[in-house]
């Protein structure tokens, strides 16, 4: 068993590197709005069109990837994401027009998703015993990983171009992701311990997705996964844009760092925080509690900045906590959805719960409407404190019980253990 523990850990580790290496294509995607838009005379609207695009297809296209990784296991479908990956930035880099953007953005998203899927699907699978934790970590280098390059890519773009930034930065990352998907590879039988005192309740039936597609749990999770996911992703695409209308954006705060820089490094070590933060706290005291603790603390953070986040320091701690409790949403979902289904399914299942996020990029755009409408990012932080505090309500009093009904139901009880 020591083998094999540190065999997991390892597979663990490498699935994290990954997940690192395609961090900065969401998390690093507002530091070169403004920059595109000052070259090229482009509406940010348009522009922040692509990164819709980069999510949708970093999500839509996931249930092929998850099914691939299920049937020939993670590595080719790593590596080829990789390709893209370093593809997608690299013609970001040669982008004259928006609709090359667009090609720039699709094949970095296809990359990604392919990436993000299996490394996911690696961690649900290898550790059915610390599924919260382990699912956490490994989004943790996505949610994290792009506070190492936040200060060299702003360099770079401040001395050589974004284009020099989009191109060099893809190039490495896309290679790394290559060279390290090769050591990946699912668990065989008997090769992962079986829970033992598992503190949350997990099906005993492994559903395939046909199976999963028609149970009012899965969408269930799937309206609640939307809702959060669209008011991180405003967040996410819009924080450098708020904090220039705030004017707080070039007020050196912290050690010659600027506020937008500072709110970054701790945005992302936010983001990544949480993830595995909340997926061990729900490990023992259970997905939907642990959703309402985080998701509560989300909404009155949305406010919280809306409201009072005009000041330097405000602007940095209140985007902070959003961050904090919103990253968890990519340990918690995966967790529940294994919980609830199974793990045999489980990289293309949660693959097709993923592609929620695909539908929540395309209301990114809409903040952009609302504040061009209003005046300001008010209306804009009311609404995502709402959807926080609606999916709180659905995390309690819909979808326990219907998870709770399912899995002690008359299937869930005759189906063997895996």
């Amino acid at each position: 068993m020591a083998g094999t523990s540190s065999n997991r850990w390892g597979q663990l580790i490498v699935a994290i590197i990954c997940m690192v290496m395609i961090a900065n294509l969401q998390y690093g995607w507002t530091l070169f709005v403004h920059p595109m838009a000052a070259a090229n005379k482009w509406v940010i609207a348009d522009i922040q069109v692509a990164f819709s695009i980069f999510v949708a297809l970093e999500t839509w296209l996931t249930p092929l990837d998850g099914w691939l990784a299920d049937k020939i296991g993670p590595k080719l479908v790593v590596a080829v994401g990789g390709v893209g990956v370093a593809l997608g930035w690299i013609v970001n880099s040669w982008a004259t027009s928006l609709s090359m953007l667009y090609v720039g953005a699709a094949l970095t998203g296809i990359g990604a998703g392919a990436v993000y899927a299996s490394c996911v699907g690696t961690a649900v699978k290898w550790f059915p015993d610390r599924r919260g934790l382990a699912v956490g970590l490994t989004a943790a280098g996505f949610g994290a990983g792009a506070a190492l390059t936040v200060i060299p890519i702003r360099a770079v773009i401040a001395s050589s171009g974004y284009a020099a930034a989009f191109f060099w930065f893809g190039l490495i990352q896309g290679a790394v992701v290559f060279v390290v998907a090769w050591f990946l590879r699912n668990p065989e039988a008997g090769e992962v311990p079986k829970p033992t005192a598992v503190k949350v309740i997990q099906s005993a039936q492994s559903y395939t997705p046909g199976q999963m597609l028609v149970t009012p749990v899965f969408w269930v999770l799937y309206v609640m996964f939307i809702l959060v996911a669209a008011s991180g992703l405003m967040a996410a695409a819009q924080v450098a844009l708020v904090a220039r209308d705030y004017n707080v954006a070039n007020t050196v705060v912290f050690l010659g760092g600027t506020t937008l820089t500072v709110a970054l490094l701790v945005d992302n070590v936010a983001n990544g925080a949480a993830r595995p933060l909340f997926g061990w706290i729900s490990d023992h005291i259970g997905r939907e509690n642990t959703m309402a603790i985080a998701f509560g603390l989300g909404g009155i953070s949305y406010w919280l900045l809306g409201s009072a986040g005009t000041s330097p320091w405000a602007f940095v701690i209140f985007a902070a906590l959003i961050f904090l409790t919103w990253g968890e949403i990519f340990s918690l979902f995966p967790s529940t959805c294994t919980d609830s289904f199974g793990q045999k399914y489980g990289t293309t299942n949660l693959s097709f719960l993923y592609t929620a996020k695909g539908v929540a990029a395309f209301l990114v755009p809409l903040a952009n409407v609302i504040k061009a409408a209003t005046g300001s990012w008010h209306m804009v932080f009311v609404i995502t404190a709402i959807m926080n505090f609606v999916t709180v309500a659905l995390a309690l009093f819909v979808l326990k019980p219907l998870r709770s009904r399912q899995i002690a139901g008359p299937v869930g009880r005759a189906a063997p253990a895996e």
